[in-house]
């Protein structure tokens, strides 16, 4: 049975784990091409109100099988090499990343594609909740967009 891959990271996804992941593949010789999507908060303005943060809740369970099915599927529809999907839960500010997907693969053309599979994937089926936090004080639950391009 395959170890399961611990998705979800408390707060923000640092610059420095960003930096980690990719150094851990330069040993792999195989890999001729990477491709990375960063999912940041943006400071938007809703009815007069500025977000700050976004407040991230999930249920877990049921979170962590889909996107188990999700890296199967990604898997047997692309010739990745390898693959790493991590999301913020908790309180991430305006300008902080949390989302942060990697996959790498023997040639180009597999990264492109399977990137936007994943992450439209992660947005439209996956029980990840963001409550936008607005400088007065007040929130309100953010609505997700994906593109039609899967």
């Amino acid at each position: 049975m395959k170890k399961k891959k611990n998705v979800f990271i408390e707060g923000e996804i640092t610059s420095d784990l960003i930096a980690r992941s990719i150094a851990k593949h330069q040993t792999k010789t195989v890999i001729g091409a990477h491709n990375i999507f960063l999912g940041q908060v943006r400071a938007d303005e809703i009815q007069g109100n500025m977000v700050t943060a976004i407040d991230f809740s999930c249920y877990r369970e049921m979170a962590d099988e889909k996107l188990d099915q999700i890296r199967e599927e990604t898997f047997a529809k692309y010739n990745l090499t390898c693959m790493h999907i991590y999301h913020s839960l908790g309180e991430v500010k305006a300008g902080e990343v949390c989302f942060f997907v990697f996959v790498s693969a023997p040639h180009r053309p597999e990264v492109y594609e399977a990137t936007e599979y994943i992450v439209n994937r992660v947005k439209s089926e996956v029980p990840i909740f963001g409550k936008e936090l607005f400088a007065e004080g007040e929130y309100q639950w953010k609505k997700n967009s994906v593109s039609s391009s899967q």
